[in-house]
């Protein structure tokens, strides 16, 4: 059984930064994938980041790229997600996850993460 905890979110105006940090064990259990997702309000919940934790392999939603950087520190056992000029419609709930199918390469899929962490809730208003 993993375990994965959020923690960093909260309100900010556009244009601001924020970082989410996420404490996972799968760090100390072997490799697979961490992401990063997020679920706003009356919205589908969308992968936006993810990193495999041995290549350290990135990949991004669009609607993040360039504004988001996902970075781990495996002797931390923590996932970090930066996240620069905040806008409004990146107000959501946002959450870690884990996937420990050792598939050959990270998905945004949310079928493929196996373990989720409770949430920590970002908003980006004036």
């Amino acid at each position: 059984q993993l375990h994965l905890k959020e923690s960093g979110g909260g309100s900010v105006q556009p244009g601001e930064s924020l970082t989410l940090s996420c404490v996972a064990s799968i760090y100390s259990h072997g490799s697979g994938c961490v992401g990063w997702f997020r679920q706003g309000p009356g919205k589908e919940r969308e992968g936006i980041a993810t990193i495999d934790t041995i290549g350290s392999k990135t990949s991004y939603a669009d609607s993040v790229k360039g504004r988001f950087t996902i970075s781990q520190d495996n002797a931390k056992n923590t996932l970090y997600l930066q996240m620069n000029n905040l806008k409004p419609e990146d107000t959501a709930m946002y959450y870690c996850a884990a996937d420990t199918s050792r598939r050959y390469y990270c998905t945004l899929g949310r079928a493929d993460y196996n373990y989720w962490g409770q949430g920590t809730q970002v908003t980006v208003s004036i």
